[in-house]
């Protein structure tokens, strides 16, 4: 395993598994069998409903706490000070453990500047190792980096082969912030796995086209977080330490960049409303919930 070190020192592996869209049916055996591959880094969130999963999988398995690098992230409904430091906690209760390695704040919306005020306090009071962004724009990011006392370790943001971010991880690494991938295979969208350029390379290193997306973030710096609920598919995506694609091929690469989203944009004013929805159902759901347990 590579590391990266984020800017208060703490080490980082460079791959991790993501339990994004991991059902809490499969999680616990989907955590597990990452773990048992080699993998030492889980992110999971708030809104993914499945830190308990991720918990037991990390109580189970047997390895020492400080061997794994644990994150979440907090969800748009708890922004604010007050509701980010309570959900916080309430997540190191689910995952069974007395510190998180990284929380991020998860979307670029609300309250987001109270909620940083808590993940700062929790860092300084050692309940985190490291605090960051997820979905933060490259002009947020600087935003947020200028006006916060304590400046983000991280950011992660939809990075893979055609949507690169290459602004901001110039911007990232200006700030001495570190860039993590989410959907690094882009999901297989947009015909990823059979893009002509990634098969070709394969072939030369005798690796897969998800090998070689993998490799091409890890060689450019970039934390790498793919997801598979398939041991396999998992083990699969871990072999990529004993290759390098030559200059030539990441310059290949480089030129297959799209610089646009294979899903959606914060940007869109109709995508803000479907969280802000999102945000008011949710919030009905649990005052629902609460009414009836008060009968």
């Amino acid at each position: 395993m590579e590391y990266v070190k984020l800017s208060n020192g703490v080490e980082m592996p460079i791959l991790g598994y993501g339990v994004y869209q991991v059902t809490q049916e499969e999680c616990e055996r989907c955590v597990l069998d990452a773990l048992d591959v080699g993998y030492r880094s889980i992110d999971t969130a708030q809104s993914y409903f499945n830190e308990e999963q991720v918990g037991n999988a990390i109580k189970k398995s047997g390895i020492p706490r400080n061997e794994i690098f644990l994150t979440s992230k907090v969800w748009i409904e708890h922004y604010g000070y007050e509701e980010a430091k309570k959900s916080v906690l309430e997540s190191l209760d689910k995952l069974q453990t007395d510190y998180a390695d990284l929380f991020l704040l998860h979307q670029p919306f609300g309250d987001a500047y109270g909620a940083w005020r808590a993940l700062e306090e929790l860092y300084e009071e050692k309940k985190i190792r490291a605090i960051g962004i997820s979905n933060y724009y490259v002009d947020r990011m600087v935003e947020f980096a200028s006006f916060n006392r304590i400046r983000p370790m991280i950011t992660q943001m939809e990075t893979h082969i055609y949507n690169q971010q290459k602004e901001l991880k110039e911007y990232a690494d200006k700030y001495g912030i570190q860039l993590e991938a989410w959907a690094p295979l882009a999901e297989g969208r947009d015909g990823a796995f059979n893009d002509e350029t990634i098969v070709e390379i394969g072939k030369k290193y005798g690796k897969t086209p998800a090998q070689v997306m993998i490799r091409w973030n890890v060689q450019r710096g970039v934390v790498v977080l793919p997801k598979s609920t398939h041991k396999e598919r998992m083990a699969e995506n871990f072999n990529i330490f004993d290759f390098e694609l030559s200059e030539e091929d990441m310059a290949k690469i480089a030129d297959l960049d799209r610089n646009k989203s294979s899903f959606f944009s914060h940007q869109d004013p109709k995508m803000v409303e479907w969280f802000v929805q999102m945000v008011e159902e949710r919030k009905k759901n649990h005052d629902s919930s609460k009414e009836k347990k008060s009968w």
